[in-house]
């Protein structure tokens, strides 16, 4: 087996670590320790070029149940935590007003 120095098993970890994030808006917290977060994207539609906007909405676990419907998040990549939970409440990046 080939020996790994410190510096490039440090590398393999961070890259290994790396999680995807996105920042949406918070569209329902009627549920326990969960939220739903709304994320939009822009993106060229592919025969016209005219930017549209395309809306997914994730499942994120919210341990404190503290976003409110409004707030805009981030979300951060986990391992399943349910059926259709994989994305966790990283912060609240603006409170609703």
């Amino acid at each position: 087996m080939a020996e790994m120095t410190n510096n490039e098993s440090a590398t393999a970890r961070a890259e290994r670590n790396t999680r995807k994030t996105r920042v949406g808006v918070v569209v329902s917290d009627k549920m326990q320790k969960t939220v739903v977060v709304s994320v939009e994207r822009r993106v060229p539609h592919p025969v016209y070029g005219k930017m549209v906007t395309r809306t997914k909405k994730y499942k994120a676990h919210d341990e404190e149940n503290s976003a409110k419907v409004g707030d805009h998040v981030r979300i951060m990549e986990t391992r399943p935590l349910s059926k259709d939970k994989r994305w966790r409440v990283v912060e609240i990046v603006e409170r609703a007003r």
